[in-house]
C-alpha cells in the first residue's frame, strides 16, 4: 500500500514559440489541475532567456497535497512533466489532460517515457 502516486512524463520535439511558451504551459497545468478536481494553492512560471540558463522555462502548480511541474529546453524541444498527489487526487487525470492538449497543439511532439511511482510505501 502507498500514500501517494507520481507520474513522470518526458517529451521530445516540443514546439514552443511566442504563443506556446512557459505561461501557456502554466495555464494548461492549472486547467488540468482544476478539471481533475485537485486544489491549487499557488502557481508560478520562470522563463529562462539563455543568459544564465539555457532558454526554456520551469513551471509549477503547488497543490494542497503536492505539485505538478514542467521543465522545458526550447532549443532542444525537450519537456519533462511530473504530477504528484498524496491525497485523493489522481495524478493520471492531470497528466492525461495535459497530454491531450499537447498532442493536439504540437503535431510533432513525441512522448518518450511515462513512469508511475508509488510514494510513501507502507
Amino acid at each position: 500500500m502507498s500514500h501517494g502516486k507520481q507520474i513522470c512524463v518526458d517529451y521530445v520535439k516540443c514546439d514552443f514559440n511566442e504563443v506556446r511558451n512557459g505561461q501557456w504551459m502554466l495555464e494548461l497545468m492549472r486547467y488540468a489541475v482544476k478539471n481533475a478536481k485537485v486544489r491549487e494553492v499557488h502557481s508560478h512560471v520562470e522563463e529562462f532567456d539563455g543568459s544564465e540558463s539555457p532558454p526554456g522555462f520551469a513551471a509549477v502548480v503547488l497543490l494542497d497535497e503536492s505539485h505538478v511541474s514542467a521543465h522545458c529546453y526550447y532549443e532542444n524541444g525537450l519537456l519533462a512533466i511530473d504530477a504528484f498527489t498524496c491525497g485523493t487526487g489522481d495524478p493520471s487525470a492531470i497528466i492525461d489532460l495535459i497530454h491531450e492538449k499537447l498532442v493536439s497543439e504540437m503535431k510533432n511532439i513525441e512522448e518518450v517515457s511515462r513512469n508511475e511511482i508509488k510514494r510513501f510505501k507502507q
